[in-house]
């Protein structure tokens, strides 16, 4: 089993705009830091960004929160990890870290969880579609089995599970050596 994770938020201009200039400066460097990172599968392309596979994971759609806000297009990524620590020592630790830090600079005050995690079977594909689908299935039904959140995590057989925090720590510091002048590269990016 791999988890999947998807993620979306609406911006607060398009992609282009100056006003978040310092997310699309940031966004390759993240990417590249997900590949270097412990635990990580792949990662689904989309128009404009092909993504490192051979090819994407279904046609790129969005979660009905973005025809909510009155918004014509929003941000998005949908990946495979080995396991929760891996994912978690990405998310909150490094670049994707100091990212995060900056996210209410360029996105909307969000209605929806900021993202949605579930088990794949090796043997599947995952597709966009599906990841909208589990996306909207947490907000509106909460962490079970078929999609949840870090706070409320499930082992792959379904039962609920506790993340290993000290594992977490250790991927931590292991990705760090490998991310040391791209951490720097963000740093010096203005917001």
């Amino acid at each position: 089993m791999r988890l999947a994770i998807y993620n979306f938020g609406i911006q607060i201009a398009a992609y282009d705009d100056p006003a978040v200039a310092g997310f699309a400066r940031r966004e390759p460097l993240n990417f590249m830091a997900a590949e270097r990172a412990e635990g990580f599968i792949g990662r689904s392309g989309y128009e404009g960004e092909p993504g490192p596979g051979p090819a994407s994971w279904g046609v790129q759609v969005f979660p009905r929160f973005l025809k909510e806000n009155g918004a014509t297009s929003g941000v998005s990524s949908f990946s495979l990890w080995r396991d929760l620590e891996s994912l978690m020592a990405y998310s909150y630790s490094g670049v994707h870290a100091e990212a995060l830090k900056h996210g209410r600079n360029w996105n909307i005050p969000q209605k929806w969880p900021p993202l949605a995690l579930w088990w794949v079977d090796t043997a599947d594909n995952p597709l966009w579609t599906d990841a909208v689908r589990r996306f909207e299935h947490l907000h509106d039904h909460g962490p079970s089995p078929q999609a949840f959140n870090f706070k409320q995590p499930f082992a792959a057989n379904g039962t609920p599970v506790e993340v290993d925090r000290a594992e977490v720590r250790k991927i931590a510091a292991r990705n760090a050596a490998g991310q040391k002048e791209l951490l720097l590269a963000v740093q010096a990016i203005p917001v």
